[in-house]
């Protein structure tokens, strides 16, 4: 364990998939330590009860989200719903508390005074940054799968996806029941979806997205149908994609398409199944990643590093890659 002195963390909204994720990285985290963890429906638990690797005696609590900065926490992480972190992030303004924020939910992402904290394509200005907009999990994985082709791109790309039921969220939903999902693809919001929307803007390159649930639990999966302005070999498209992420620990380019089944649970991305039409002006790449993971907790974990001016990837388990 470090001798330095820890940095405290509250997690806000640490009920659902991705808070429990948040709860194991951090508390493995040589430097990271919960200050606090709150949920209304767990109030007065303990999070050991819930989650037996947890060593901090915490309980849960429940505290009007404009008493969070009084808890004085040295970051803090909003796992909230869309459209509830406004009043959080108001009361921290209105106060002298000023942590890091990294908000998880969609609020701020196409907010410019907020750091947009897609480290391996936004990492030169995520360094110091006390506002972070945590990426969706989609977006991630679409905008890790278009970038390395950005420059030549002609027209819209498509990008069909599908993810586990967890993606829906613990609110009971047609979208996380078992029942429903069994032997079935469930599409959803087949136009202006948010993820859609936010890579569109941070790409500033129009994305048409196509989102379906299945019956897994976790782990994602898009196949992106880039159309380019000029003829590519394969050798070109991997050079590409190898230049991009090669130096990467947490996205890997195969040439085989990457299989969701393989993702789960692990920390990284995958890239692959690289296919060109005949006349080499239409690429098809298939990317992966688990959405409770890259797609949100070790992603929050990489851009808290970063505001701290850690290594990016202190306390995320290379190892298990």
């Amino acid at each position: 364990m470090s001798s330095d002195p820890a940095i405290t963390v509250g997690l806000v909204g640490a009920r659902g998939y991705v808070g429990a994720e948040l709860i194991a990285l951090i508390d493995a985290h040589p430097r990271f330590e919960l200050a606090y963890v709150s949920s209304r429906e767990l109030e007065g638990q303990a999070v050991a009860d819930h989650h037996p690797g947890h060593r901090g005696g915490l309980r849960y609590s429940a505290p009007a989200l404009e008493a969070l900065p009084t808890l004085q926490a040295d970051a803090v992480v909003l796992a909230l719903p869309n459209g509830h972190a406004g009043r959080a992030v108001a009361a921290f303004d209105a106060s002298e508390a000023n942590p890091v924020i990294v908000d998880l939910s969609a609020d701020y992402r196409f907010d410019d005074t907020w750091h947009y904290g897609l480290p391996e394509l936004t990492r030169a200005a995520g360094q110091g940054a006390r506002r972070i907009s945590n990426p969706g999990c989609y977006a991630t994985a679409m905008q890790l799968a278009i970038a390395p082709m950005l420059d030549e791109l002609d027209g819209p790309v498509q990008c069909f996806g599908v993810s586990g039921w967890s993606g829906a969220g613990t609110s009971p939903s047609d979208k996380s029941n078992p029942e429903l999902l069994r032997d079935n693809l469930m599409p959803y919001a087949l136009a202006g979806h948010v993820h859609e929307r936010e890579v569109t803007r941070h790409l500033e390159h129009p994305v048409e997205f196509m989102p379906h649930v299945a019956p897994h639990f976790r782990g994602l999966t898009i196949t992106a149908n880039l159309h380019l302005a000029r003829a590519f070999r394969i050798d070109e498209v991997l050079e590409r994609y190898r230049d991009r992420y090669g130096r990467e620990p947490l996205v890997r380019v195969l040439e085989d398409a990457p299989w969701v089944s393989r993702i789960a649970g692990r920390h990284h991305a995958e890239i692959g199944g690289f296919t060109l039409s005949d006349d080499g002006r239409r690429l098809v790449a298939v990317s992966t990643l688990d959405n409770l993971l890259k797609g949100a907790a070790t992603q929050a974990l990489q851009n808290l590093n970063l505001a701290f001016g850690l290594d990016e990837f202190e306390g995320i388990p290379l190892s298990t890659l």
